[in-house]
């Protein structure tokens, strides 16, 4: 059980992409669109989604370790998705 003396508020960044080799249609969409208005050097482009997770935890690795169990378990597909944790930061 954490002491609730000793936690502090981080808000932790986590990134879903679907994994490499599955069909991406709303990418493949925006990406014909960029071309379409001239942005011609784009070579790829993927849709995601992005979630910014408030906890209290006792440390910014306390934090991570909990923000990648949460996206394993609930945000992300493991099967068609990948993820990744960054920008682990106090809350002020």
């Amino acid at each position: 059980m954490e002491d609730a003396l000793n936690s502090v508020l981080y808000e932790v960044q986590v990134d879903v992409f679907l994994r490499e080799g599955i069909a991406d249609p709303e990418g493949s969409t925006i990406q014909h669109a960029a071309e379409a208005l001239g942005f011609l050097r784009v070579s790829s482009l993927a849709a995601g989604r992005s979630f910014k997770v408030r906890l209290e935890a006792l440390s910014s690795d306390d934090a991570r370790d909990q923000v990648l169990s949460l996206a394993g378990r609930l945000l992300a597909n493991p099967v068609l998705q990948e993820f990744e944790v960054s920008h682990v930061r106090v809350v002020a």
